[in-house]
């Protein structure tokens, strides 16, 4: 399937301009480059090869975004049961249901998640969790986590919203989202590469879909670079309401179409 996308110009130019855009997102408030790019790339591509061409590109600027090493110790202490939670999360829906985006409803769950994500965005409120539970809350957010990936590719679903709970500063905030997005990426890199294909399914992670993988993440980068510039220049919390509306659209339209 890559490979015959590969062959159209038209859609992979459409595709480095998905990645652009999800590039400048990233940039400017520090997450949506998976949830941009598969919301887009799904409208005219398999959700799970969609999946597959975000991989680099989403591991590349994740882990540019945990920066500065000195401080992320501490972030990772207090944040491993979540990642645990993603891992198993993530490599257990992709043995279980399949290649990302061929479960029953894979799409409708995709437009779930992110009409969800957006409604937060837009008018959630801010909850502090109790330190006692952190823990267990964040194993069962991480496996959520990882089960809505398996399924749809997309995992800002509940790790933002459970991260955000934590009243972190927004340095450690930043890095937290990171360290996430950078554990799901490789959880969903393992599962695509191989596990899907002890469910029955061929997988879409093949030599073709690395290459275009490999590809995007030159335009993701620049965007990425534009919108830190842009960071310093406009109103991130106007730009956000822009970014969850658009998300919250695409998300109903993937929900009822």
């Amino acid at each position: 399937m890559t490979a015959d996308l590969l062959a159209q110009p038209g859609l992979l130019l459409g595709a480095v301009l998905v990645f652009a855009l999800a590039g400048v997102v990233k940039g400017v408030v520090g997450l949506g480059l998976p949830t941009v790019s598969m919301a887009l790339l799904a409208l005219f591509m398999p959700t799970g090869q969609a999946a597959a061409w975000l991989l680099l590109p989403s591991l590349v600027t994740n882990v540019l975004q945990m920066r500065p090493a000195a401080s992320l110790g501490p972030v990772l202490r207090r944040l491993w049961p979540m990642q645990l939670g993603v891992v198993v999360g993530t490599l257990g829906g992709v043995w279980w249901w399949g290649p990302v985006g061929q479960a029953a409803g894979a799409r409708t769950l995709l437009g779930a998640a992110l009409a969800l994500y957006a409604l937060w965005g837009l008018w959630g409120r801010a909850v502090t969790l109790p330190q006692d539970h952190q823990g267990w809350l964040g194993a069962v957010a991480g496996l959520v986590t990882g089960g809505i990936t398996a399924l749809t590719g997309v995992f800002v679903v509940p790790a933002v919203a459970y991260l955000q709970a934590l009243q972190l500063p927004r340095q450690a905030l930043m890095q937290a989202m990171g360290l996430s997005f950078t554990v799901s990426t490789l959880a969903l890199g393992v599962g695509l590469s191989g596990l899907s294909g002890l469910a029955g399914g061929s997988g879409p992670l093949d030599g073709a879909a690395l290459w275009a993988s490999a590809a995007m993440l030159l335009p993701a980068l620049l965007g990425m670079a534009a919108g830190e510039r842009l960071r310093s220049r406009l109103s991130a919390t106007a730009f956000k309401r822009v970014l969850m509306g658009s998300l919250l659209a695409l998300g109903c339209y993937m929900l009822f179409d």
